[in-house]
C-alpha cells in the first residue's frame, strides 16, 4: 500500500474538525515535515484563523515517531486532547492504517494524591498527620471545598486539578496535592497502585503524542532526572512564552516564613541540637530580611551571606540527621519526614546557590505589603540551556502567531540559544534552523486600523494622564463601549477604570481582578456596551470574535519597569558585549507584549476594528519602527478624526446587524 500523501492527511483532519483548509496551513505541515525529516529545527509565525494545531498535528502523527507537545496555557492543552487530538486520529486512521495513542502529562502536584487525601497532610506544630477535613469548618469557603474534592476522588478518572468543575482554591488544592520531592513514591505508598500521577505516566510511556506545558518541559531539561517519554519529536506551541516560562521553573525563592515552615517540619524528627542550629539560622536570616529594601544586590552583602551560609550548611546538617534517624511514634512517619526533607532541601538548593554566586545569576529582594520580604535568585539567560537542553537529540518545532519580531526571527531565536537564521559556524556547535511566517487568513489593512495618538504628551513614569483619559473617553464614546483596554500596570488600569466609570456610566467597565479573569471575558463579550480594563494576563489571554471587542486600546508601549532586577541586568549585560541592550532586551518585551495585544482584535474573518495606542512614541521614537513592523499590518493613522469616523462606522455596521 501506497503512504497517503501529507495533503490528503490535512484535508481528511481539517474536514473531521470542520474546518476550512488554508494555504498558511498547508505550507506550515509541509514545513513541519521536511523539519521533522531531516532532524532539524523550525520556527513557524502562524497567525490567527491558521489552523496551526492542524499545522503540526498532521505530519507530526503521519511520521509515525513519538511527539511531545507542549503548550503554555491550560486551554490550548484542553483543546488539542478533547477535540483536535481525538477528531484527527479518527480521520487519519483509514489513512495510516493506525491509531495513534495520545495523551495529557503534567506535573505531580496536578494531580490528586491519594495518600495525603485518606492518610491526612503532615502540619508544623504537631508529631505526624492531622485530618484536614475535621480540621475546616464544614461552613467555610476551605471547608466546602475539602469535601467536594473528597466526593470528586470517587468519580474522576485522572485526577487532574483541571478537570474538576467549578475549581477550588489553592489552599484547598495544596491539602490534597504533593509536590514530586515530597512524594513517597509508588513503591513506597500504600495508594501507589491506584496512584493518578503514576498513570499519568503510563499512559504517557505508551502514547505517540504527548501533550504536555512549558512548565514540564522545563523541569525535564533542567533537573536532569527525565520527566517526559523519550522522544524524537518537540513542538512547542504559544513558544513566545517559553523563555518566562523556563526563566520561572530555574528562579528560585526563599522567605523567612518558608524557612520557619522548614524550621518547624523537621523539629520533631531530627536531633534537637541539628534542629536548633537550623532554628538559630533561620532566626539570622528573618533578622536580615526584616532590614531588605526591594532590588537588585549585583554583590551579596556580608550580613545576608554570613545568614545564608549558617542557613545552607545547618539545612544540610539537618537532611543528613533525617535521613538517618527514626522515631516510630510519628504517625506515617515516612510521609511526614518526606515532607520535611523536601522543605529543607529547597532551602538548602537556594541558599547554597546565591552562596556560590554564579555570574550567570541576577539576584534581588522583593518586599510585598502582604507577604514581606523575600530573597530571589534567577538566570540572566536561559539561552543556553535551552541550545544545550532543547535542541540536542531531537527535531524542535516552535510556533506561534508572534514569532517574527522587527521583521525577522532572530530576536526570539538568540533568546532561545539560537545564532542568527542562516548562519554556520566552523565548528557546527549551533543548531540548524530556519523560519516561516505562513501568514494569516486575514486581510489585517482591510479589516483593522492602528491608530497611534501623536498629539498626547510622553508618559511619564507615575505621571498625570489627563490627557490619555480624556483621548481614551472619546475613544469609548465612538465605538460605543466594544473596548478592551490593555494597560501596562494594575494601577493603571485602576484608576482608569475609576476614572471613566464617572465620567461614562452608560458603558459598564469590568475591572481585571474584580471577578474571576473567565468570568470577566464571559461577560466582556455577552454585551457589546460593556469595555473590559486590566493588564497582563489580558494581552494574551482574550479570545472574543464580533461586536464586542472592536477597539483594543494600549495606554502606553508596555516596555519592562526600569527597576525591574532581572530585564535591566539583562539589558545590562547585552551592552557590555557590546550590543543594544535596549533594543534587545527592553524592546523585544514590549514588541512581543504589543504583537500579542494588537492580536485581541482581529479573530475571524467578519471582526473590524481599531487598535489605538495612546503613547505617541510609537510615533515618534527611533525605536517606534520596530514596533509597529511587529504588528500586524493594519491601515495606520495618526488622525485622530479619522479614527473616530471610523469607530463611529463600526459601531453603526455592527449595531445594523444586531
Amino acid at each position: 500500500m501506497t503512504k497517503p500523501s501529507l495533503p490528503d492527511l490535512l484535508h481528511a483532519a481539517v474536514d473531521a474538525v470542520g474546518g476550512t483548509e488554508r494555504p498558511g496551513q498547508v505550507t506550515m505541515a509541509e514545513a513541519v515535515a521536511e523539519a521533522v525529516d531531516d532532524g532539524s529545527h523550525l520556527l513557524v509565525q502562524a497567525g490567527t484563523g491558521t489552523g496551526k494545531s492542524l499545522g503540526y498535528l498532521v505530519p507530526a502523527l503521519a511520521q509515525g515517531e513519538r511527539v511531545v507537545v507542549a503548550t503554555a496555557t491550560l486551554a490550548l492543552q484542553r483543546q488539542l486532547v478533547e477535540r483536535d487530538l481525538p477528531r484527527t486520529v479518527d480521520a487519519l486512521h483509514p489513512l495510516l492504517r493506525r491509531r495513534p495513542e495520545f495523551a495529557m502529562l503534567k506535573g505531580r502536584s496536578n494531580y490528586l494524591c491519594l495518600h495525603r487525601l485518606h492518610e491526612g497532610m503532615p502540619q508544623d506544630e504537631e508529631e505526624g498527620l492531622f485530618d484536614q477535613f475535621e480540621a475546616a469548618a464544614p461552613t467555610s469557603k476551605l471547608g466546602q471545598d475539602l469535601l467536594r474534592l473528597r466526593d470528586w476522588s470517587g468519580e474522576t478518572e485522572n485526577g487532574d486539578r483541571d478537570d474538576l468543575t467549578p475549581g477550588v482554591s489553592d489552599r484547598a488544592w495544596a491539602q490534597v496535592s504533593v509536590s514530586s520531592r515530597e512524594c513517597l513514591g509508588a513503591s513506597r505508598c500504600a495508594y501507589g497502585a491506584e496512584c493518578f500521577a503514576e498513570m499519568a505516566r503510563e499512559r504517557a510511556k505508551l502514547a505517540e503524542v504527548v501533550v504536555t506545558n512549558h512548565a514540564l518541559l522545563a523541569i525535564d531539561a533542567i533537573e536532569g532526572a527525565p520527566v517526559l517519554p523519550p522522544h524524537e519529536v518537540l513542538i512547542v506551541d504559544e513558544a513566545h512564552e517559553l523563555v518566562s516560562r523556563v526563566t520561572g521553573v530555574a528562579t528560585g525563592e526563599l522567605t523567612p516564613g518558608q524557612v520557619n515552615r522548614a524550621v518547624r517540619r523537621c523539629a520533631k524528627l531530627a536531633d534537637e541540637k541539628v534542629a536548633d542550629q537550623l532554628q538559630t539560622a533561620a532566626e539570622g536570616f528573618e533578622r536580615v530580611m526584616e532590614l531588605a529594601l526591594p532590588g537588585r544586590l549585583e554583590e551579596v552583602p556580608e550580613d545576608l551571606g554570613y545568614a545564608l551560609m549558617a542557613l545552607r550548611d545547618a539545612a544540610r546538617n539537618v537532611i543528613v540527621a533525617l535521613g538517618s534517624t527514626r522515631d516510630k511514634s510519628v504517625q506515617d512517619e515516612d510521609a511526614v519526614r518526606k515532607q520535611a526533607i523536601a522543605s529543607v532541601e529547597t532551602v538548602h538548593a537556594v541558599a547554597e546557590r546565591i552562596t556560590l554566586g554564579s555570574e550567570y545569576d541576577v539576584v534581588w529582594y522583593e518586599r510585598h505589603d502582604r507577604f514581606g520580604a523575600s530573597l530571589r535568585v534567577a538566570p540572566l539567560s536561559v539561552s543556553g540551556l535551552l541550545r544545550e537542553k532543547l535542541f540536542a537529540e531531537r527535531s524542535v518545532v516552535l510556533t506561534s502567531a508572534t514569532l517574527k519580531l522587527g521583521g525577522d526571527f532572530n530576536g526570539v531565536g538568540a533568546s532561545l540559544g539560537l545564532a542568527p537564521e542562516g548562519t554556520a559556524t566552523a565548528e557546527g556547535d549551533q543548531p540548524v534552523w530556519k523560519g516561516i511566517d505562513v501568514g494569516s487568513p486575514f486581510d489585517y489593512p482591510k479589516q483593522g486600523i492602528l491608530y497611534v495618538a501623536k498629539h498626547l504628551a510622553r508618559p511619564a513614569r507615575d505621571g498625570d494622564r489627563a490627557d490619555m483619559l480624556e483621548e481614551l473617553t472619546d475613544l469609548i464614546q465612538s465605538a460605543g463601549g466594544r473596548t478592551l483596554g490593555l494597560f501596562s500596570s494594575m494601577r493603571a488600569a485602576q484608576n482608569a477604570a475609576e476614572e471613566l466609570r464617572s465620567r461614562i456610566p452608560e458603558y459598564p467597565i469590568l475591572l481585571q481582578g474584580e471577578e474571576t479573569l473567565g468570568e470577566l471575558i464571559k461577560n466582556f463579550a455577552a454585551d457589546p456596551q460593556t469595555c473590559l480594563f486590566g493588564t497582563l494576563s489580558l494581552w494574551q489571554g482574550v479570545d472574543v470574535p464580533g461586536p464586542s471587542c472592536q477597539l483594543v486600546v494600549m495606554d502606553k508601549i508596555p516596555f519592562p519597569r526600569p527597576d525591574d532586577p532581572l530585564m535591566s541586568a539583562r539589558q545590562k549585560a547585552v551592552e557590555e558585549a557590546g550590543g543594544n541592550g535596549f533594543m534587545a532586551v527592553a524592546a523585544t518585551h514590549a514588541a512581543l507584549l504589543m504583537a500579542q495585544g494588537a492580536g485581541r482584535l482581529v479573530r475571524a474573518s467578519g471582526d473590524r476594528g481599531v487598535v489605538a495606542v495612546l503613547d505617541s512614541r510609537l510615533a515618534t521614537a527611533r525605536y517606534g519602527s520596530y514596533l509597529k513592523s511587529s504588528l500586524p499590518e493594519f491601515w495606520y493613522t495618526t488622525d485622530r478624526n479619522q479614527v473616530r469616523r471610523s469607530l463611529a462606522a463600526i459601531d453603526a455596521a455592527a449595531d445594523d446587524t444586531k
